[in-house]
Protein backbone atom coordinates (compact mmCIF):
# COMPACT_ATOMS: atom_id res chain seq x y z
CA UNK A 1 0.00 0.00 0.00
CA UNK A 2 1.13 3.71 -1.28
CA UNK A 3 2.47 5.53 2.02
CA UNK A 4 -0.15 8.64 0.57
CA UNK A 5 -3.21 8.55 -1.27
CA UNK A 6 -2.66 9.96 -5.22
CA UNK A 7 -4.64 12.88 -4.33
CA UNK A 8 -3.61 14.34 -7.83
CA UNK A 9 -4.95 11.07 -9.56
CA UNK A 10 -8.26 11.09 -7.35
CA UNK A 11 -9.04 14.58 -8.31
CA UNK A 12 -8.39 14.11 -12.31
CA UNK A 13 -10.65 10.88 -11.91
CA UNK A 14 -13.48 12.47 -10.07
CA UNK A 15 -12.70 15.34 -12.23
CA UNK A 16 -14.11 12.49 -15.27
CA UNK A 17 -17.24 11.28 -12.59
CA UNK A 18 -18.53 14.92 -12.76
CA UNK A 19 -17.84 14.91 -16.46
CA UNK A 20 -20.02 12.08 -16.86
CA UNK A 21 -22.93 13.38 -14.99
CA UNK A 22 -23.04 16.48 -16.08
CA UNK A 23 -23.44 14.72 -19.79
CA UNK A 24 -26.00 13.51 -18.56
CA UNK A 25 -24.48 9.63 -16.81
CA UNK A 26 -26.34 8.34 -13.90
CA UNK A 27 -26.78 5.83 -11.73
CA UNK A 28 -24.22 2.36 -11.60
CA UNK A 29 -22.23 3.38 -14.15
CA UNK A 30 -21.39 6.34 -12.65
CA UNK A 31 -20.48 4.72 -9.18
CA UNK A 32 -18.43 2.21 -10.82
CA UNK A 33 -16.64 4.64 -12.60
CA UNK A 34 -16.41 6.30 -8.72
CA UNK A 35 -14.68 3.33 -7.44
CA UNK A 36 -12.93 2.58 -10.26
CA UNK A 37 -10.60 6.33 -9.75
CA UNK A 38 -10.99 6.05 -6.10
CA UNK A 39 -8.99 2.10 -6.06
CA UNK A 40 -5.76 3.21 -7.25
CA UNK A 41 -5.88 6.34 -5.36
CA UNK A 42 -6.33 4.90 -1.84
CA UNK A 43 -3.43 2.33 -2.75
CA UNK A 44 -6.78 -0.32 -2.17
CA UNK A 45 -6.41 -3.72 -4.00
CA UNK A 46 -10.61 -3.59 -4.41
CA UNK A 47 -14.00 -1.37 -3.75
CA UNK A 48 -17.24 -1.97 -3.00
CA UNK A 49 -20.47 -0.30 -2.92
CA UNK A 50 -23.47 -1.95 -0.77
CA UNK A 51 -26.84 -0.69 -1.11
CA UNK A 52 -29.16 -1.31 1.84
CA UNK A 53 -32.72 -1.29 2.28
CA UNK A 54 -35.48 -2.50 4.62
CA UNK A 55 -34.74 -6.44 3.72
CA UNK A 56 -31.71 -5.81 3.53
CA UNK A 57 -28.54 -5.10 1.05
CA UNK A 58 -26.83 -6.29 -1.83
CA UNK A 59 -23.57 -5.90 -3.31
CA UNK A 60 -24.28 -3.33 -6.73
CA UNK A 61 -20.76 -1.99 -7.54
CA UNK A 62 -17.44 -3.58 -7.18
CA UNK A 63 -13.72 -3.56 -8.54
CA UNK A 64 -10.54 -5.14 -8.32
CA UNK A 65 -10.20 -8.23 -6.42
CA UNK A 66 -13.83 -8.12 -4.87
CA UNK A 67 -16.03 -8.02 -8.69
CA UNK A 68 -16.58 -11.35 -7.48
CA UNK A 69 -18.71 -10.07 -4.78
CA UNK A 70 -21.37 -8.48 -7.35
CA UNK A 71 -24.98 -8.73 -6.92
CA UNK A 72 -24.08 -11.06 -3.60
CA UNK A 73 -27.34 -10.28 -1.42
CA UNK A 74 -26.55 -9.36 2.56
CA UNK A 75 -29.69 -10.68 4.85
CA UNK A 76 -30.70 -7.75 7.14
CA UNK A 77 -29.93 -10.60 10.22
CA UNK A 78 -26.50 -11.23 8.63
CA UNK A 79 -23.77 -10.61 11.04
CA UNK A 80 -22.09 -8.72 9.01
CA UNK A 81 -24.82 -6.70 7.83
CA UNK A 82 -24.94 -5.43 11.37
CA UNK A 83 -21.49 -4.16 11.88
CA UNK A 84 -21.95 -2.33 8.86
CA UNK A 85 -24.86 -0.74 9.96
CA UNK A 86 -23.68 0.17 13.35
CA UNK A 87 -20.84 1.67 14.78
CA UNK A 88 -18.64 4.61 13.94
CA UNK A 89 -19.98 5.85 10.56
CA UNK A 90 -15.83 5.75 9.44
CA UNK A 91 -13.94 3.21 10.69
CA UNK A 92 -11.61 0.46 9.68
CA UNK A 93 -12.64 -3.37 10.12
CA UNK A 94 -10.52 -6.26 10.08
CA UNK A 95 -11.95 -8.83 7.97
CA UNK A 96 -11.01 -11.59 10.73
CA UNK A 97 -13.68 -9.73 13.19
CA UNK A 98 -16.39 -10.40 11.05
CA UNK A 99 -18.17 -13.41 11.75
CA UNK A 100 -20.71 -13.82 8.93
CA UNK A 101 -20.39 -15.99 5.80
CA UNK A 102 -18.92 -12.72 3.78
CA UNK A 103 -16.07 -12.33 6.33
CA UNK A 104 -15.28 -16.01 5.68
CA UNK A 105 -15.58 -15.08 1.66
CA UNK A 106 -13.23 -12.34 1.95
CA UNK A 107 -10.61 -13.99 4.37
CA UNK A 108 -10.55 -16.95 1.58
CA UNK A 109 -9.75 -14.20 -1.05
CA UNK A 110 -6.84 -13.31 0.86
CA UNK A 111 -8.16 -9.73 2.29
CA UNK A 112 -7.47 -8.83 5.84
CA UNK A 113 -8.85 -5.14 6.29
CA UNK A 114 -11.15 -2.68 5.02
CA UNK A 115 -12.13 0.93 5.41
CA UNK A 116 -15.92 1.17 5.41
CA UNK A 117 -18.10 4.31 5.35
CA UNK A 118 -21.86 4.41 5.50
CA UNK A 119 -23.59 6.76 3.19
CA UNK A 120 -26.44 8.25 4.97
CA UNK A 121 -29.47 10.69 3.78
CA UNK A 122 -31.33 12.66 6.52
CA UNK A 123 -30.04 9.48 9.37
CA UNK A 124 -31.19 7.22 6.37
CA UNK A 125 -28.15 4.57 5.38
CA UNK A 126 -28.38 3.73 1.85
CA UNK A 127 -25.44 2.18 1.51
CA UNK A 128 -21.53 1.39 2.44
CA UNK A 129 -18.58 2.39 0.72
CA UNK A 130 -15.63 -0.28 1.08
CA UNK A 131 -11.97 0.08 0.30
CA UNK A 132 -10.65 -3.58 0.88
CA UNK A 133 -6.52 -4.27 1.67
CA UNK A 134 -4.39 -7.62 1.88
CA UNK A 135 -2.52 -6.43 4.88
CA UNK A 136 -2.60 -5.52 8.63
CA UNK A 137 -1.73 -2.46 8.49
CA UNK A 138 -3.24 0.51 10.59
CA UNK A 139 -5.38 2.92 8.26
CA UNK A 140 -4.21 6.84 8.93
CA UNK A 141 -7.33 9.20 9.69
CA UNK A 142 -6.37 11.14 6.37
CA UNK A 143 -7.26 7.54 4.29
CA UNK A 144 -10.40 7.03 6.40
CA UNK A 145 -11.40 10.93 5.61
CA UNK A 146 -11.02 9.95 1.78
CA UNK A 147 -13.15 7.20 2.10
CA UNK A 148 -15.95 9.04 4.34
CA UNK A 149 -15.44 11.83 1.75
CA UNK A 150 -16.29 9.41 -1.49
CA UNK A 151 -19.40 7.92 0.41
CA UNK A 152 -21.35 11.06 1.14
CA UNK A 153 -20.42 11.48 -2.53
CA UNK A 154 -22.54 8.34 -3.13
CA UNK A 155 -25.48 9.95 -0.54
CA UNK A 156 -25.62 12.77 -2.62
CA UNK A 157 -26.28 10.37 -6.30
CA UNK A 158 -29.22 9.35 -4.00
CA UNK A 159 -30.44 12.65 -2.87
CA UNK A 160 -30.10 13.63 -6.34
CA UNK A 161 -32.27 10.27 -7.67
CA UNK A 162 -29.43 9.94 -10.42
CA UNK A 163 -30.74 6.63 -11.45
CA UNK A 164 -29.97 5.39 -7.44
CA UNK A 165 -31.79 3.46 -5.36
CA UNK A 166 -31.10 0.33 -8.13
CA UNK A 167 -33.48 -1.40 -6.17
CA UNK A 168 -37.39 -0.24 -5.52
CA UNK A 169 -37.86 -0.58 -1.40
CA UNK A 170 -34.67 1.81 -1.15
CA UNK A 171 -35.46 3.74 2.20
CA UNK A 172 -35.17 7.23 0.44
CA UNK A 173 -38.10 6.90 -1.11
CA UNK A 174 -40.61 5.26 1.77
CA UNK A 175 -43.38 6.72 2.94
CA UNK A 176 -44.67 6.21 6.53
CA UNK A 177 -48.29 7.86 7.15
CA UNK A 178 -50.99 10.07 5.03
CA UNK A 179 -49.83 13.58 4.57
CA UNK A 180 -52.69 16.85 5.09
CA UNK A 181 -52.05 20.26 4.24
CA UNK A 182 -54.80 22.74 4.69
CA UNK A 183 -54.64 25.24 1.79
CA UNK A 184 -56.11 29.20 1.61
CA UNK A 185 -58.40 30.50 -1.07
CA UNK A 186 -55.08 31.57 -2.97
CA UNK A 187 -53.91 27.79 -3.10
CA UNK A 188 -50.78 28.55 -0.63
CA UNK A 189 -50.06 26.02 2.53
CA UNK A 190 -50.96 27.52 5.84
CA UNK A 191 -51.12 23.81 7.45
CA UNK A 192 -48.33 20.93 6.84
CA UNK A 193 -47.83 18.02 9.09
CA UNK A 194 -44.67 15.77 9.99
CA UNK A 195 -45.99 13.07 7.65
CA UNK A 196 -46.72 15.57 4.47
CA UNK A 197 -43.04 16.15 5.04
CA UNK A 198 -42.34 12.63 5.41
CA UNK A 199 -44.42 11.94 1.98
CA UNK A 200 -43.09 14.81 -0.42
CA UNK A 201 -39.75 15.38 1.23
CA UNK A 202 -40.84 19.12 1.95
CA UNK A 203 -40.16 20.29 5.77
CA UNK A 204 -42.82 22.87 7.29
CA UNK A 205 -40.84 25.60 6.63
CA UNK A 206 -40.10 24.70 2.77
CA UNK A 207 -43.95 24.14 2.33
CA UNK A 208 -45.19 27.05 4.97
CA UNK A 209 -46.70 29.89 2.93
CA UNK A 210 -46.18 28.40 -0.47
CA UNK A 211 -48.03 27.00 -3.03
CA UNK A 212 -48.56 23.26 -3.13
CA UNK A 213 -46.14 21.05 -4.50
CA UNK A 214 -48.79 19.08 -6.53
CA UNK A 215 -52.24 19.65 -8.44
CA UNK A 216 -55.06 20.47 -6.32
CA UNK A 217 -58.01 18.13 -7.22
CA UNK A 218 -61.43 19.37 -7.23
CA UNK A 219 -63.24 19.59 -3.87
CA UNK A 220 -64.66 15.95 -3.03
CA UNK A 221 -62.33 14.28 -6.31
CA UNK A 222 -59.44 12.32 -6.21
CA UNK A 223 -56.37 12.89 -8.34
CA UNK A 224 -53.47 10.49 -9.07
CA UNK A 225 -50.05 12.71 -9.62
CA UNK A 226 -46.88 11.67 -10.22
CA UNK A 227 -44.22 13.35 -8.57
CA UNK A 228 -41.13 14.53 -10.69
CA UNK A 229 -38.69 11.66 -8.83
CA UNK A 230 -41.14 9.07 -9.99
CA UNK A 231 -43.14 8.17 -7.31
CA UNK A 232 -47.14 8.50 -7.01
CA UNK A 233 -49.52 9.99 -4.61
CA UNK A 234 -53.10 10.06 -4.61
CA UNK A 235 -54.66 12.79 -3.72
CA UNK A 236 -58.35 14.18 -2.15
CA UNK A 237 -59.51 17.36 -0.98
CA UNK A 238 -62.46 19.06 0.59
CA UNK A 239 -63.76 22.51 1.64
CA UNK A 240 -62.65 23.17 5.30
CA UNK A 241 -66.54 24.33 6.81
CA UNK A 242 -66.23 27.85 8.08
CA UNK A 243 -65.13 31.38 6.75
CA UNK A 244 -61.81 31.45 5.72
CA UNK A 245 -62.76 29.22 2.21
CA UNK A 246 -60.35 26.70 3.26
CA UNK A 247 -59.55 23.59 2.15
CA UNK A 248 -58.46 20.14 3.41
CA UNK A 249 -56.01 17.92 1.38
CA UNK A 250 -55.10 14.60 1.92
CA UNK A 251 -52.01 12.53 0.09
CA UNK A 252 -50.61 9.14 0.40
CA UNK A 253 -47.47 7.50 -1.55
CA UNK A 254 -49.40 4.59 -3.65
CA UNK A 255 -46.35 3.83 -5.44
CA UNK A 256 -46.37 0.78 -4.49
CA UNK A 257 -49.76 0.14 -6.07
CA UNK A 258 -48.98 1.76 -8.79
CA UNK A 259 -46.04 -1.06 -9.44
CA UNK A 260 -48.31 -3.72 -8.78
CA UNK A 261 -51.01 -2.03 -11.40
CA UNK A 262 -48.06 -1.77 -13.85
CA UNK A 263 -46.73 -5.43 -13.46
CA UNK A 264 -49.84 -6.64 -14.09
CA UNK A 265 -50.64 -4.61 -17.36
CA UNK A 266 -47.66 -5.85 -18.19
CA UNK A 267 -48.18 -9.54 -16.91
CA UNK A 268 -51.38 -9.47 -19.14
CA UNK A 269 -49.39 -7.69 -22.37
CA UNK A 270 -46.71 -9.76 -22.19
CA UNK A 271 -48.31 -13.05 -21.76
CA UNK A 272 -51.05 -12.15 -24.39
CA UNK A 273 -47.68 -11.74 -26.82
CA UNK A 274 -45.49 -14.42 -25.94
CA UNK A 275 -48.46 -16.85 -25.72
CA UNK A 276 -50.34 -15.87 -29.05
CA UNK A 277 -47.26 -16.82 -31.20
CA UNK A 278 -47.14 -21.00 -30.25
CA UNK A 279 -51.26 -21.11 -29.89
CA UNK A 280 -50.84 -19.62 -34.01
CA UNK A 281 -48.44 -21.50 -34.96
CA UNK A 282 -50.14 -25.33 -33.34
CA UNK A 283 -53.49 -24.13 -34.25
CA UNK A 284 -52.04 -23.89 -38.44
CA UNK A 285 -50.55 -26.69 -38.33
CA UNK A 286 -53.41 -28.97 -36.65
CA UNK A 287 -55.52 -27.41 -39.26
CA UNK A 288 -53.41 -28.56 -42.22
CA UNK A 289 -53.14 -31.86 -40.73
CA UNK A 290 -57.17 -32.26 -40.43
CA UNK A 291 -57.86 -30.80 -43.52
CA UNK A 292 -55.37 -31.74 -45.94
CA UNK A 293 -54.11 -35.41 -44.38
CA UNK A 294 -54.80 -37.15 -47.62
CA UNK A 295 -52.95 -35.12 -49.62
CA UNK A 296 -49.72 -34.48 -47.55
CA UNK A 297 -46.17 -37.00 -47.93
CA UNK A 298 -45.23 -38.27 -45.04
CA UNK A 299 -42.62 -36.33 -44.62
CA UNK A 300 -44.89 -32.98 -44.67
CA UNK A 301 -47.43 -35.24 -41.85
CA UNK A 302 -43.71 -35.62 -39.84
CA UNK A 303 -42.83 -31.82 -40.29
CA UNK A 304 -46.06 -30.88 -38.96
CA UNK A 305 -46.15 -33.07 -35.89
CA UNK A 306 -42.51 -32.12 -35.26
CA UNK A 307 -43.27 -28.37 -35.47
CA UNK A 308 -46.49 -28.66 -33.08
CA UNK A 309 -44.32 -30.51 -30.70
CA UNK A 310 -41.68 -27.94 -30.55
CA UNK A 311 -44.20 -25.19 -29.99
CA UNK A 312 -46.10 -26.86 -27.13
CA UNK A 313 -42.80 -27.23 -25.19
CA UNK A 314 -42.36 -23.32 -25.89
CA UNK A 315 -45.69 -23.06 -24.28
CA UNK A 316 -45.39 -25.47 -21.84
CA UNK A 317 -42.14 -24.35 -20.19
CA UNK A 318 -43.54 -20.44 -20.62
CA UNK A 319 -46.93 -21.62 -18.54
CA UNK A 320 -44.32 -22.87 -16.28
CA UNK A 321 -42.55 -19.66 -16.19
CA UNK A 322 -45.36 -17.79 -15.02
CA UNK A 323 -46.86 -20.04 -12.89
CA UNK A 324 -43.40 -19.95 -10.89
CA UNK A 325 -43.37 -16.32 -11.09
CA UNK A 326 -46.97 -16.57 -9.53
CA UNK A 327 -46.14 -18.77 -7.02
CA UNK A 328 -42.87 -17.55 -5.57
CA UNK A 329 -42.22 -20.86 -5.96
CA UNK A 330 -38.28 -21.82 -4.87
CA UNK A 331 -36.00 -25.22 -5.32
CA UNK A 332 -38.13 -26.31 -2.30
CA UNK A 333 -37.88 -27.22 1.67
CA UNK A 334 -35.69 -29.29 1.38
CA UNK A 335 -32.03 -28.00 3.30
CA UNK A 336 -29.23 -27.69 0.43
CA UNK A 337 -27.36 -30.77 0.18
CA UNK A 338 -23.74 -31.57 -1.48
CA UNK A 339 -23.47 -32.14 -5.38
CA UNK A 340 -20.90 -32.54 -7.81
CA UNK A 341 -21.80 -29.76 -9.24
CA UNK A 342 -19.32 -30.64 -12.58
CA UNK A 343 -21.30 -33.35 -13.15
CA UNK A 344 -24.44 -31.65 -12.52
CA UNK A 345 -24.00 -29.15 -15.07
CA UNK A 346 -22.71 -31.81 -17.42
CA UNK A 347 -26.37 -33.75 -17.04
CA UNK A 348 -28.17 -30.46 -17.07
CA UNK A 349 -26.45 -29.41 -20.51
CA UNK A 350 -27.96 -32.69 -21.56
CA UNK A 351 -31.56 -32.08 -21.09
CA UNK A 352 -30.84 -28.70 -23.78
CA UNK A 353 -32.76 -27.95 -26.78
CA UNK A 354 -30.68 -29.53 -29.20
CA UNK A 355 -30.32 -26.40 -31.31
CA UNK A 356 -29.02 -25.20 -27.83
CA UNK A 357 -26.37 -28.00 -26.90
CA UNK A 358 -24.82 -28.03 -31.05
CA UNK A 359 -23.57 -24.27 -29.61
CA UNK A 360 -22.46 -25.01 -26.18
CA UNK A 361 -18.56 -25.01 -25.62
CA UNK A 362 -17.89 -26.65 -21.93
CA UNK A 363 -15.23 -26.05 -19.74
CA UNK A 364 -15.01 -27.71 -16.26
CA UNK A 365 -11.89 -28.30 -14.48
CA UNK A 366 -11.02 -31.65 -13.09
CA UNK A 367 -11.06 -31.82 -9.40
CA UNK A 368 -13.76 -29.14 -9.12
CA UNK A 369 -15.28 -29.45 -5.38
CA UNK A 370 -18.97 -30.06 -4.50
CA UNK A 371 -21.19 -27.42 -4.12
CA UNK A 372 -23.69 -27.41 -1.62
CA UNK A 373 -27.42 -26.48 -2.89
CA UNK A 374 -30.34 -28.19 -4.51
CA UNK A 375 -29.15 -29.88 -7.48
CA UNK A 376 -32.32 -30.72 -8.99
CA UNK A 377 -32.74 -27.21 -9.61
CA UNK A 378 -29.43 -26.69 -11.30
CA UNK A 379 -31.00 -27.50 -14.74
CA UNK A 380 -33.85 -24.69 -14.39
CA UNK A 381 -31.00 -22.21 -13.73
CA UNK A 382 -28.92 -23.35 -16.94
CA UNK A 383 -31.74 -23.91 -18.96
CA UNK A 384 -32.62 -20.50 -18.23
CA UNK A 385 -29.18 -18.66 -18.91
CA UNK A 386 -28.15 -20.43 -21.72
CA UNK A 387 -31.30 -19.57 -23.64
CA UNK A 388 -30.66 -16.24 -22.73
CA UNK A 389 -27.69 -16.15 -23.96
CA UNK A 390 -28.62 -18.12 -27.32
CA UNK A 391 -31.45 -15.29 -27.57
CA UNK A 392 -29.07 -12.36 -27.38
CA UNK A 393 -26.20 -13.30 -29.62
CA UNK A 394 -25.63 -14.64 -33.32
CA UNK A 395 -27.72 -18.14 -34.26
CA UNK A 396 -23.89 -19.87 -34.77
CA UNK A 397 -21.72 -18.45 -32.10
CA UNK A 398 -20.32 -20.51 -29.03
CA UNK A 399 -22.11 -20.15 -25.85
CA UNK A 400 -19.38 -21.15 -23.25
CA UNK A 401 -20.11 -22.97 -19.79
CA UNK A 402 -16.85 -22.64 -17.56
CA UNK A 403 -16.46 -23.68 -13.36
CA UNK A 404 -14.27 -22.86 -11.35
CA UNK A 405 -13.56 -22.49 -7.25
CA UNK A 406 -12.53 -19.37 -5.23
CA UNK A 407 -11.92 -19.54 -2.06
CA UNK A 408 -15.25 -20.62 0.22
CA UNK A 409 -17.42 -20.53 -3.03
CA UNK A 410 -17.53 -22.97 -6.46
CA UNK A 411 -18.91 -20.84 -9.26
CA UNK A 412 -19.79 -21.58 -13.34
CA UNK A 413 -20.23 -18.82 -16.01
CA UNK A 414 -22.16 -18.81 -19.29
CA UNK A 415 -20.27 -16.62 -21.38
CA UNK A 416 -21.76 -15.37 -24.96
CA UNK A 417 -21.02 -13.44 -27.44
CA UNK A 418 -24.07 -11.19 -28.29
CA UNK A 419 -25.57 -8.05 -27.59
CA UNK A 420 -24.13 -7.19 -24.69
CA UNK A 421 -25.74 -5.34 -21.40
CA UNK A 422 -25.83 -2.44 -20.32
CA UNK A 423 -23.71 -1.44 -17.03
CA UNK A 424 -26.93 0.18 -15.97
CA UNK A 425 -29.13 -2.49 -16.78
CA UNK A 426 -27.08 -5.52 -14.97
CA UNK A 427 -29.06 -5.26 -12.07
CA UNK A 428 -32.79 -4.49 -13.54
CA UNK A 429 -32.36 -7.61 -15.83
CA UNK A 430 -33.48 -9.28 -13.21
CA UNK A 431 -36.73 -7.83 -12.44
CA UNK A 432 -39.97 -9.44 -12.92
CA UNK A 433 -41.14 -8.92 -16.75
CA UNK A 434 -38.19 -6.69 -17.11
CA UNK A 435 -36.57 -6.26 -20.52
CA UNK A 436 -34.27 -4.46 -22.56
CA UNK A 437 -36.68 -3.79 -25.19
CA UNK A 438 -40.50 -3.57 -24.48
CA UNK A 439 -43.63 -3.69 -26.85
CA UNK A 440 -44.83 -4.89 -30.05
CA UNK A 441 -41.16 -4.07 -32.02
CA UNK A 442 -39.01 -6.04 -29.05
CA UNK A 443 -36.02 -7.21 -31.24
CA UNK A 444 -36.18 -10.47 -29.07
CA UNK A 445 -38.84 -12.56 -27.75
CA UNK A 446 -39.36 -13.86 -23.45
CA UNK A 447 -41.72 -12.75 -21.21
CA UNK A 448 -38.85 -11.27 -18.72
CA UNK A 449 -39.10 -13.82 -16.32
CA UNK A 450 -35.81 -16.13 -16.80
CA UNK A 451 -33.43 -14.03 -14.74
CA UNK A 452 -35.93 -13.19 -12.15
CA UNK A 453 -36.52 -16.65 -11.36
CA UNK A 454 -32.92 -17.84 -11.18
CA UNK A 455 -32.03 -15.03 -8.88
CA UNK A 456 -34.56 -16.29 -6.60
CA UNK A 457 -33.82 -20.01 -6.71
CA UNK A 458 -30.29 -19.11 -6.35
CA UNK A 459 -30.44 -17.00 -3.76
CA UNK A 460 -32.46 -19.63 -2.02
CA UNK A 461 -29.35 -22.07 -1.81
CA UNK A 462 -27.21 -19.19 -0.48
CA UNK A 463 -25.70 -18.32 -3.43
CA UNK A 464 -26.14 -15.40 -5.56
CA UNK A 465 -26.07 -14.59 -9.45
CA UNK A 466 -24.73 -11.36 -11.51
CA UNK A 467 -24.57 -10.47 -14.82
CA UNK A 468 -21.92 -8.11 -16.23
CA UNK A 469 -20.35 -7.08 -20.22
CA UNK A 470 -17.84 -9.62 -21.57
CA UNK A 471 -14.98 -8.64 -22.49
CA UNK A 472 -14.46 -8.39 -26.37
CA UNK A 473 -18.61 -8.35 -26.81
CA UNK A 474 -21.11 -10.63 -24.90
CA UNK A 475 -22.44 -10.86 -21.80
CA UNK A 476 -21.29 -13.00 -18.60
CA UNK A 477 -23.86 -14.40 -16.32
CA UNK A 478 -21.63 -15.79 -13.11
CA UNK A 479 -23.75 -18.07 -10.33
CA UNK A 480 -21.97 -18.40 -7.06
CA UNK A 481 -22.66 -21.31 -4.55
CA UNK A 482 -21.34 -22.55 -1.32
CA UNK A 483 -18.54 -25.47 -1.23
CA UNK A 484 -20.08 -28.49 -0.11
Amino acid sequence: MPERIDFPALIAGHTVVIEMINSGDAGLPVLTQLLRVAQPALGATGMAFVEFGPTGGRVIAATGTVEWTLGRPLTVDDPDTVCLLSGARVRQVRVANLSGKLGGELAGSGLRRMVVSRAEIGGHTVGSLHAFYPDDDEQDAERQGVVAYLASCVAHMYGDQSGLPVHGDGPVVAALADGLAVVDRDGHVRLWNPAAAQVTGREAEQALSRPLPFPLPPSGQVRDHRLPDGRWLRITSGELPGPGALRVVTFRDITDQQRRDHDRDLFVAVTSHELRTPVTVIKGYADTLTDHWESLTDADRRQAARVIGQRANELARLVDRLLSSAAEAGPGDDPPTPFDLGEALRVAVGDLPAELRRRLVLRLPSGLPKALGHRASLTTVLTELTTNAGKYSPPDSPIEITAGVDGQLVAFRVSDRGIGIRPDHVERAFDRFWQGESGDRRGYPGAGLGLYLVRRIVEQQNGWVSLRPRTGGGTVAEVRLPRG
